[in-house]
């Protein structure tokens, strides 16, 4: 019981040294680490929307296909939403 807590200890007291030296050795500033987090975020949730949006056709394609029947077209974008996706 006493080496993992120990263990866990060390650990903890690691990840802080880490985190710290990290932070001050690090060559950009916080508002700039949160910008590039902040947009890497937004590409990868939009990513997933557009693979989401591309399976979830592909799918009611399939139904239709199954159930003997055309698949439907899907609406137009609105040219604001087409650029965004892109």
């Amino acid at each position: 019981m006493r080496q993992i807590i120990s263990w866990t200890l060390g650990l903890m007291l690691g990840a802080t040294v880490g985190a710290l030296l990290v932070a001050l050795l690090v060559p950009a500033s916080r508002h700039e680490i949160n910008a590039r987090l902040k947009a890497h975020y937004q590409q990868s949730l939009e990513a997933g929307r557009r693979a989401s949006e591309q399976r979830r056709r592909e799918l009611e394609a399939e139904l239709a296909r199954i159930q003997g029947r055309a698949p439907e077209q899907p609406p137009a974008l609105p040219a604001s939403k087409k650029r965004r996706l892109l």
